[in-house]
């Protein structure tokens, strides 16, 4: 009986590890894409700049 609860507890820890580690990589790849398009805008927006100072 004891190795059982073990084993549940290890599981339902492995699960809630699972769930925040999920959830961490949703928000680092929001983070990540609004980087992203930040970099495109900047990108634009210099190359703009450079082509009509020329």
């Amino acid at each position: 009986m004891r190795a059982l609860l073990i084993a549940v507890g290890v599981v339902a820890v492995v699960f809630i590890l699972l769930g925040l580690l999920l959830k961490a990589l949703k928000w680092l790849l929001i983070l990540g894409l609004i980087a992203l398009v930040a970099a495109v805008v900047m990108g634009v927006v210099e190359a703009r700049r450079v082509t009509r100072e020329s």
